[in-house]
Order: structure tokens, then sequence, then C-alpha cells
């Protein structure tokens, strides 16, 4: 950028030094794959990377596969590594700094290590109005003191490396709220007491099956499947995957006799304090 009287150039410098650890950099993350990690990784890597590749060109579509690739590296870790980072960049030919970049921009990417099952609760929107908040703080309380929370707070992972607990902003199945989703799978209308007996039965080693779906599976199987990888669980061909609507919320707002001001309301005038 240019100095206050324009004669000089002032270069600032952006992000951490090159020295400074990232927040894709955790104590114990993987810096590199061994070979024969790497091996494995190549094959599957090709294989995902043949998805993409144009019918009439040498040249693959780079951006596209990077997706199922960051899956394929979190399945391998747990979470996005170094490790990973410099393999997806390495075969896309991206930088470093590209492949970070949509790593750190999708929620479903892991920054740091992840439990065996990963348990996410919504508190916004109906979910909040449901009792979402009720069920995360009891989840909270109830892992706490078998657990620690991450650098930031925001998570809990048990010390047994079974569950990771986070908050979430939103489930995207609010006609079943409240909802808790494990691995990506929906837990439908739920309570703080089914949502503790969940977990419980999880670090059990209990079989645990979602409200629609196939019996979970580890994380790191999930993101394999997410990469493009067939799903080895016998049951998930048959398994149900659509619910009816419940319509939760509407019937709840009717029994409290929800009286909001309609459109043609003026108890709020949206000119005022122009």
């Amino acid at each position: 950028m240019t100095g206050p009287n324009g004669s000089s150039r002032v270069f600032v410098e952006l992000g951490p030094r090159q020295e400074e650890p990232t927040q894709l950099v955790r104590p114990g993350a993987r810096s590199s794959y061994t070979p024969d990690v790497l091996a494995r990784l190549d094959a599957d890597a090709d294989t995902v990377i043949a998805r993409y590749r144009e019918p009439d060109a040498a040249a693959i579509t780079s951006r596209s596969a990077l997706l199922p690739l960051l899956h394929l590296v979190q399945s391998e870790d747990g979470y996005i590594t170094p490790a990973g980072i410099d393999f997806c960049s390495a075969k896309l030919g991206l930088t470093g700094a590209e492949v970070a970049a949509v790593s750190t921009f999708y929620s479903m990417y892991r920054r740091g290590p992840t439990g065996e099952y990963l348990v996410g609760v919504c508190t916004n929107t109906l979910c909040a109005i449901m009792g979402g908040d009720d069920i995360l703080a009891a989840l909270e309380e109830h892992l706490g003191s078998a657990g620690s929370r991450d650098e930031g707070g925001h998570t809990i992972s048990t010390s047994d490396g079974k569950i990771t607990l986070e908050h979430i902003e939103c489930n995207a199945a609010c006609d079943y709220a409240p909802v808790v989703m494990i691995n990506w799978e929906f837990f439908d209308n739920q309570t703080p007491e089914s949502a503790r007996s969940l977990v419980d039965a999880l670090r059990a080693g209990e079989r645990v099956t979602p409200s629609r779906g196939a019996t979970l599976c580890s994380f790191r199987q999930t993101a394999r499947t997410l990469a493009g990888f067939p799903d080895t669980r016998i049951e998930a061909a048959e398994a149900q995957t659509v619910g009816g609507a419940t319509l939760a919320g509407l019937r709840v707002s009717r029994s409290l006799d929800d009286n909001r001001p309609g459109p043609d309301s003026t108890a709020y005038d949206p000119g005022e304090g122009k």
C-alpha cells in the first residue's frame, strides 16, 4: 500500500508469520505421511481425480476434485493437517494457501483432532425454541468432566477419544427440531435426557441408529464415504432415508396461541427513525 505522502510504499504483512503456528497446526499434527500411507492415499486420490477429468483433455478440474480429496485426507487423520494440505496441493497443482482457504471455509472440514463420533447440537432458530440450548448445556455438563475443551473453547472432546461435542449454527432439519447430529446423521426430536443417553451409548460401544439411515460408523469412515468411496455398511442400501414431516414448530406455535402482528399491523413502522 502507498505511504501517507504517496511517495513511498509500505508493506503490510497479512496473516501469521511463516514460523508462527496457525489454526491448522496443532500439537502432534502430521507434517508428512510415511511411504506406506502415501502410497495408499495416492491410489485413492487417483481414483477420485479420475472422476473430474475433462473427457477430451489431459487436464483435470482441480478445484472440483479438491473437496473430495479433503474428505480423503480427513478420513486418514481425523481432521485437516499440514500433511493433508501438502498432499492435496501436490496432487492438484494448487498452492497450500488455496487448499487451506477451502478447508477453512467449509465447516465439515475439521481443524483439530476429532473423536470417533462428532456430536453437533443446533441452537439456531427453531431448535432453540424447542430446547436446543438446554440440550447443549446438558451435554456440556455431562461430558465436561470426562473431556477437555479445544483452544478456542468451542468443542469438548472426551479423553477416551469417543466423543467430540460442538455447537453448530444449523442442522438444516428444522422440521424435526430439536435435532442433534452425530457424524452428520440426524437424531430427531431430542431432549437433554435422550441426548445424554445417546453419547453414553456411543462411549459404551453400543450400536446406535439415527432417525434415518444406517447404524452409525466412525467419523473417519464417514469422511471416506464423503470422499466418494462406497459405504461398506451392509444395511446402508436398505436404510430409511426419508421421514414424514412433523410440523412441530407450527403445532407448538398454535398451542401457545401465537398472535404476532400480521403484515397489515401498525405495531411496527419500518419508516420510524429515518
